[in-house]
């Protein structure tokens, strides 16, 4: 009644290439939105597990908190225990960590370097 025959005809011959061509923006926004999203949040995610996972004793690391403190001990899997000042350790969930500032040495090449001193001096 209120619509013209010509709109009704032209409406009811829906194609698929019509079709198509109204989909494609909706798939354009979600590869952007993927590489400019969630491409980027993947790297950071993966980025953050390696690093929380290669955290060992004598790093210097900086919690999500903003505490700063040395690590003095690996507890197991989910924990660490760092010193933030002289005689104060704190127990901390590994995923809390959000940075390393400096990475310590290992303490076994630690005991072969004093070892490597004692000999050199001892000769």
């Amino acid at each position: 009644m209120l619509i013209t025959p010509a709109y009704a005809q032209a409406a009811a011959g829906g194609d698929a290439n019509s079709m198509l061509m109204s989909l494609l923006p909706f798939a354009l926004i979600f590869v952007i939105m993927y590489f400019l999203i969630l491409r980027p949040q993947q790297k950071k995610v993966k980025d953050h597990q390696e690093l929380v996972k290669n955290i060992r004793r004598g790093d210097t690391v900086v919690t999500s908190g903003g505490l700063v403190g040395k690590v003095t001990k690996v507890v197991d899997d989910d924990q660490i225990e760092f010193e933030i000042s002289d005689g104060v350790r704190v127990r901390q969930m590994r995923q809390m960590i959000s940075g390393v500032r400096a990475k310590g040495e290992p303490a076994k090449e630690k005991a072969e370097k004093t070892e490597a001193k004692d000999e050199t001096s001892a000769s």
